[in-house]
């Protein structure tokens, strides 16, 4: 045969030889008439295992293009050629086409095995279920006397709750906003899948901390952005730090998570946040702020945010009720520059607002409606309240547990709020071997890698578990880490 594969080319060479012998089904190169050519046959010919063929077969079998039985050799589905000459599309083709970038490997792995009940989860960044206000949000739910249209909302969310969050970020996050500003959102996710569809081109540069939760998102990739990292120390990054990104790069937009960071729990420090304004206001770049954590202070002391101390209209600002509410409620929202500011014929929230449209027809009235008793209720506050001295006791667990089972094996800031701390093993180690052993004890975590760090660092999430299986799992991680 004519056709041998490219064994410099990425695509695997049992794909290359499945796609070669569809397209010659396709084109009659392989009569349905007669059998393809046998499996020990094709390996010789093409100097290749034959796991590899047996591979190419198999994918194409379960594409349905192919018959295979044993004593009678392999033969093309006459189905696909029946009278009215339907086939089965190669779906597995399709699958790779797709212009959206699947997640990384690794993180596809951990989101199936926490979804395993015997595993100890310090992987998933979100609440325990026993940390939700459900009593309260029942309670709203059962009492409500007034629904409301269930027809389609307004484009930016339902009026009255842009109202009810620009008085919550005014009292509980001192940010001066308007409803007109404000576009509700499926969480944090869809605010920053909109920012950079709608707000770059393929081809711009960001600039991204490093270690990063935005590192794992496949929305850059998939729309051809280029990310730039700068290093993180206990007080956020340094801006310094971008300024020779922007200057190297030419650096279009900031993506930045200040407040606890995720994953190290970093705060950014006031002298570094007005630095970072500074640079964003001498040279025009956007800043888009994530900020989930910012109510969850363990010291008790009022944080600001970038926004906060943004007085021209440079920052986006992107929050939820995810991490601190219910992540189930997938209520979130963008404040963008007050509405009278355009870029173009449009606000920055209209735009955004049209192509949440396009992909939704705008938010669930249900959960708005919830959110909204929710945040002018006095419940909110109390559950706030609760909710931190919760999260400092499984803090003050996790740190305990770490010094206990692995003392000076690792190095950790102690968050002074959010959800996370960031651990540096003193050692090599290789990281996916770490991961399979630890998850073979019965814990899973996040290796540093999936946040951009190659600096044999790990991230647990301490609110996903109570006190007592916090000190297990860490029990069982140093277990891991001892066998490996």
């Amino acid at each position: 045969m004519d056709w041998k594969p490219d064994r410099k080319a990425k695509k695997a060479i049992y794909k290359q030889l499945a796609e070669y012998i569809e397209n010659g089904i396709a084109d009659g190169t392989f009569s349905p008439d007669k059998p393809l050519p046998s499996e020990r046959y094709l390996a010789k010919e093409l100097n290749v295992n034959r796991s590899t063929v047996v591979a190419a077969y198999d994918e194409l079998e379960s594409n349905g293009l192919i018959k295979r039985k044993r004593g009678s050799g392999t033969t093309i589905n006459k189905d696909i050629w029946g009278i009215s000459k339907k086939r089965i599309p190669s779906w597995n083709r399709y699958v790779e086409a797709g212009s959206f970038l699947p997640n990384l490997p690794v993180a596809q792995k951990i989101r199936k095995k926490t979804e395993e009940s015997n595993l100890i989860n310090l992987a998933s960044g979100e609440l325990s279920e026993d940390l939700f206000p459900i009593e309260d949000l029942r309670s709203i739910t059962s009492t409500r006397s007034y629904i409301g249209s269930i027809g389609y909302d307004h484009p930016q969310g339902n009026k009255i709750l842009r109202e009810t969050i620009s008085k919550h970020v005014k009292e509980f996050r001192r940010i001066e906003t308007s409803p007109g500003s404000i576009l509700i959102t499926s969480g944090a996710q869809q605010a920053l899948h909109l920012v950079v569809q709608c707000l770059l081109k393929p081809g711009d540069a960001v600039a991204i901390e490093e270690p990063s939760y935005h590192y794992s998102l496949p929305i850059f990739r998939s729309a051809g952005i280029r990310t730039y990292s700068f290093p993180i120390d206990n007080n956020g990054i340094n801006p310094d730090d971008l300024i020779t990104l922007y200057k190297k790069h030419r650096i279009r937009m900031i993506f930045l998570n200040p407040i606890f960071q995720n994953p190290t729990g970093t705060f950014l420090n006031e002298k570094r946040r007005k630095k970072i304004l500074e640079i964003s206001f001498e040279h025009g770049i956007p800043v888009v702020e994530d900020d989930p954590y910012s109510l969850t202070s363990f010291t008790g002391e009022h944080v600001s945010s970038l926004k906060s101390m943004d007085v021209i209209g440079n920052v986006l600002y992107i929050s939820s009720l995810s991490k601190i509410v219910a992540s189930g409620l997938r209520i979130g929202w963008i404040i963008g520059p007050k509405s009278v500011i355009e870029i173009g014929p449009k606000s920055v929230i209209e735009r955004l607002s049209d192509a949440k449209q396009q992909i939704d027809f705008g938010h669930a009235s249900f959960t708005q409606w919830i959110a909204n008793d929710f945040l002018e209720s006095d419940k909110f506050d109390s559950h706030i309240k609760n909710l931190v001295v919760h999260l400092k006791s499984r803090r003050d667990q996790i740190v305990s547990s770490l010094l206990e089972y692995l003392g000076e094996q690792v190095e950790y800031y102690i968050p002074e709020g959010g959800i996370h701390i960031w651990c540096k093993i003193n050692r090599c180690f290789n990281e996916m071997q770490l991961l399979e052993e630890s998850i073979k004890k019965g814990v899973i975590y996040l290796p540093g890698s999936t946040m951009g760090s190659n600096k044999n660092c790990v991230r647990f999430t301490f609110a996903r578990e109570n006190e007592k299986n916090i000190h297990e799992g860490i029990r069982r991680f140093a277990s891991a880490l001892q066998g490996i």
